[in-house]
Order: structure tokens, then C-alpha cells, then sequence
């Protein structure tokens, strides 16, 4: 299979955003359910603003989806996809 240079560029940018370590560990906190940036920021223990800066690029590139309650927004994986990738590149990491 041969990539066109569009869809060549959008792999590798959806592996970049899972080069850093703050945004796969914000992926792995999310696997377990939605979570608010205060949520993700106790658990992760970083400061609410590193949380957010990670979410935008992750919400840029469609790995995760945020939903509005009120004043709070809460955010989620975007769908099985990332979860998939997630758990395929951990259980990688695990055996290699």
C-alpha cells in the first residue's frame, strides 16, 4: 500500500502527538473514562494549564473529544481507535 502525501502527513502527525510522554499518560488516564482537566491534572499530577495545553494538541488531531456541562468541559477518547493504538503500542512496549 502506497500512502498519498495527505494521508502520509496525518500518520505521522498522529504519531508525533503520541511521541510525548505527557499526552500518552493523559491517554491512558482516559482510557478509563471521561475526566475534567482538574481530574486529569490531580491524577496525573501536573497543573491544570500543562493539562490543557496537552488536551488542545490532542483535540486538534481528533484523539480526544471534549463535552460541555456547564462551565466544565469534560473530555474523552474520540473512539475505539485511539484506545486500540493505545493498548497495541503499550503491549508492544510490555514484549519488546
Amino acid at each position: 500500500m502506497i500512502l498519498t502525501e495527505l494521508k502520509a502527513v496525518e500518520l505521522a502527525d498522529l504519531f508525533s502527538a503520541l511521541s510525548d510522554a505527557s499526552r500518552v499518560r493523559i491517554i491512558s488516564a482516559l482510557l478509563e473514562g471521561e475526566m475534567s482537566v482538574g481530574d486529569l491534572a490531580e491524577k496525573l499530577k501536573m497543573s491544570d494549564s500543562a493539562v490543557s495545553h496537552q488536551l488542545r494538541g490532542l483535540r486538534h488531531l481528533r484523539l480526544i473529544r471534549g463535552r460541555r456541562a456547564g462551565r466544565q468541559i469534560f473530555y474523552n477518547l474520540e473512539d475505539d481507535h485511539v484506545a486500540l493504538l493505545f493498548r497495541m503500542g503499550l503491549d508492544h512496549v510490555e514484549h519488546g
